[in-house]
């Protein structure tokens, strides 16, 4: 059985949820009580401020709010001109009663156009991350039960970056070639397309697509029955769950990076980041918890694994199709109340400019320093996870060699993942608009340092009895969980904080050759080392020791990047922000 409660993370869940919306409430001012006296003093209450400018002992006044006009209350109707009536409130203004206080530590987004905008852009994060944690369990145990745990090193370096940089070209085109809605529909849609024909179509006719794997060793040469031959020709076997795992690796890339912090960086000022980001995990954080839970109800109860890929890829279907809703939403009410996304086309900042090619945009990433050490934050991650990550899902298969029950422990896994990250942005919101950017970029790479040690000497003691074994896994587990939630809570928002201070080009070109090419090459490279480290020593296992070594070395240059990054981050935030009161 896994170790995972497959209820206890519903039950919290529930009352994260409550919280939230308790939030939302404090945070819109609404009151259940009929409109009238009673509850214009109910919404005085919550939500007056004190006017700098009167002496300290003088009424609280209720601040000026956006207002939007009836016949554009609707987030889809579409109107020529913005409907806001009156000024917008000030957001920087201090709270002075005690709910003020709570809600602002809990909820700090103000007035009802931040809420729309909050939670229109969180809804699409939302579904981004359900789509991606059911493909990223799908595609694991696909390949995983099929082809072994090595599989992946080999996969992510002949697979998924060939795939990654073909990707990165196309796109590159199509940002100059589409508007930024075309572009993000482009974008997404087929990547969904896929899934579903991958349930109807190729799964359910491997028996005639797949050759036999004697068929595939008998083309391969004589050591073919052992050794990473053998993983190859269990790969060429098994061609559609590779290619389902290539393009699901692709879509978690492109997804968060490309598709959803693309556009948050696009109609997000600074101001607004340092409060919006860290509760975008925080939302977000949720997807997990709901989409492991379908995996290990649907994994559990299911007769077949053909079965379940069914109601797994109704449910990534869904998610697809409310990702473009949500986009389309936001954008529409984004153009009635602030005019719109900036920058008319995605490559380009002005139309006027001569379209750069790739050659000049990989020549434009190598000299800016700046882009240089977002790109050193994306790879260490990239390379530091991969060397234990591997480790981890092998032992992982080895005490759960059955699909179904890997798939349940994977599905509980990142249910705990979510959930983690749910409560650690719950409590520690305001780490980076407290402690500092820097702050909140070396958590995670601190965390992993610290979490490690125990994770390689339980490997050290060898894993080859059930005790043993499941000792390793559990500091594994414990090891992969905390890192992903760092990951998720801090460096995901401090990363795409970085980029906010560029210009509209360097935003489009260089994120995209960093989130897409960038952390590709990182778990590429550790792929390629591991594969490198069982030829030398025989198995992942007994090259441990080696893989420590070089996972540490990883960390430090990760860290002394976060550091030189935090210093021009701090320098160049301010610039922007006036930039964007004088625009």
């Amino acid at each position: 059985m896994s170790s995972f409660s497959a209820q206890g993370p519903l039950k919290k869940s529930r009352w994260l949820l409550v919280c939230l919306v308790l939030n939302l409430l404090c945070a819109s001012g609404k009151s259940f009580a009929p409109m009238g006296a009673v509850t214009a003093l109910k919404r005085q209450s919550l939500l007056t401020i004190a006017d700098p400018q009167t002496p300290q002992n003088a009424p609280l006044k209720l601040p000026t709010k956006t207002m939007v006009s009836p016949s554009s209350a609707t987030m889809g109707h579409t109107s020529d001109a913005p409907s806001v009536t009156t000024t917008q409130q000030s957001t920087n203004v201090k709270p002075t009663s005690q709910l003020a206080r709570i809600q602002q530590a809990l909820f700090p987004i103000h007035g009802k156009h931040e809420v729309n905008k909050f939670f229109l852009i969180a809804s699409i994060k939302f579904f981004v991350i359900m789509a991606l944690t059911l493909t990223r369990d799908t595609k694991d145990t696909l390949v995983v039960t099929q082809c072994g745990a090595e599989a992946i090193a080999f996969l992510k370096i002949y697979g998924v970056l060939p795939a990654a940089t073909a990707f990165i070209a196309l796109y590159s085109k199509m940002s100059n070639m589409f508007a930024k809605k075309q572009l993000f529909f482009a974008t997404c849609i087929p990547f969904f397309v896929f899934f579903g024909l991958f349930d109807m179509l190729l799964y359910p006719n491997i028996a005639t697509l797949h050759p036999s794997l004697e068929s595939v060793m008998a083309f391969l040469p004589g050591q073919a029955a052992s050794g990473g031959w053998n993983i190859l020709a269990k790969i060429i076997s098994n061609w559609t769950s590779a290619l389902f795992y290539v393009v699901a690796e692709i879509y978690s890339s492109v997804s968060v990076g490309l598709l959803f912090w693309q556009f948050a960086n696009d109609v997000v000022q600074v101001d607004q980041a340092k409060r919006f980001y860290p509760l975008f995990a925080q939302l977000s954080g949720l997807a997990p918890v709901i989409a492991g839970q379908y995996v290990v109800r649907y994994a559990s109860k299911a007769s077949t694994f053909q079965s379940s890929l069914h109601r797994l890829t109704a449910a990534v279907s869904f998610s697809g199709v409310m990702i473009c809703y949500f986009y389309h939403a936001a954008t529409r009410y984004l153009e009635r109340t602030e005019g719109g996304i900036s920058g008319e086309r995605s490559g380009k900042a002005s139309g006027k400019k001569k379209k750069p090619s790739m050659a000049e945009s990989a020549r434009f990433l190598a000299s800016s320093q700046y882009l240089r050490l977002i790109a050193a934050l994306v790879l260490g991650y990239g390379l530091s996870i991969n060397f234990t990550e591997i480790i981890w899902k092998s032992l992982v298969k080895k005490q759960y060699p059955n699909p179904l029950d890997y798939q349940r422990f994977m599905g509980n896994f990142s249910s705990a993942v979510g959930l983690a990250t749910t409560i650690v942005i719950f409590f520690g919101v305001h780490l980076i608009r407290i402690l500092g950017w820097k702050v909140g970029a070396l958590a995670t790479p601190v965390t992993m340092a610290i979490l490690s040690a125990p994770f390689f000497v339980s490997i050290l003691m060898g894993p080859d009895n059930p005790s043993r074994l499941k000792i390793a896994v559990l500091f594994g587990t414990i090891h992969s969980l905390l890192s992903k939630t760092s990951k998720y809570a801090l460096f995901d928002p401090t990363t795409q904080m970085a980029y906010i201070p560029l210009d509209q080009e360097s935003k489009v070109k260089g994120k995209a050759a960093i989130d897409v090419l960038g952390s590709r090459i990182g778990k590429s490279g550790g792929s390629l080392i591991q594969q490198g480290l069982v030829f030398m020593f025989g198995n992942i296992i007994n090259a441990a020791p080696a893989v420590g070594v070089i996972f540490y070395s990883v960390l430090f240059g990760w860290i002394a990047a976060a550091r030189k990054l935090g210093t021009l981050f701090q320098a160049e935030a301010p610039k922007q922000e006036s930039k964007n009161k004088t625009d």
